[in-house]
């Protein structure tokens, strides 16, 4: 039987995910990190993408907006604005946010609108990104 963690992924709105997992992989601020039992304890900050539980050998995606990557002896908790299942992102909806978001760069206004159209601009990346992970990996 494989040693497991306990995994929550919390957003603002509901818990989207608890449950036994051998693996947590999340991009943190210095890059991608892997979170298995036994880690060492660690707080850092998430940037917007793709979070991935293993478990059971089955890998689940899930969009993370940012937020917190808690690691505990017993848990690893993830805190976020917003959290989705991969599978439930709206492509669409994600490739028109990065369009507006692009249109409102091109066209440079203060400080402020530049750098809430960068937040948005990268939040519709790493939802796209995530769904093309999800794409390959269902494929394989």
């Amino acid at each position: 039987m494989a040693i497991t963690i306990r995994c929550d992924i919390v957003s603002a709105e509901e818990e989207i995910f608890s449950g036994e997992v051998e693996m947590v992989v999340a991009t943190g601020e210095l890059g991608e990190l892997g979170i298995t039992p036994r880690h060492a304890p660690l707080i850092t900050r998430l940037k917007p993408g793709q979070v991935r539980v293993i478990k059971g050998g089955e890998e689940q995606f899930f969009y993370v907006s940012g937020g917190i990557l808690e690691v505990q002896p017993q848990v690893v908790t993830v805190l976020t604005d917003t959290a989705i299942r991969a599978k439930d992102l709206d492509e669409a909806a994600a490739r028109s946010a990065k369009e507006e978001a692009e249109k409102a760069l091109a066209g440079r206004t203060d400080a402020m609108d530049v750098a809430e159209a960068q937040q948005q601009l990268m939040q519709a990346m790493a939802q796209l990104q995530a769904l093309e992970r999800l794409r390959k990996n269902l494929k394989h």
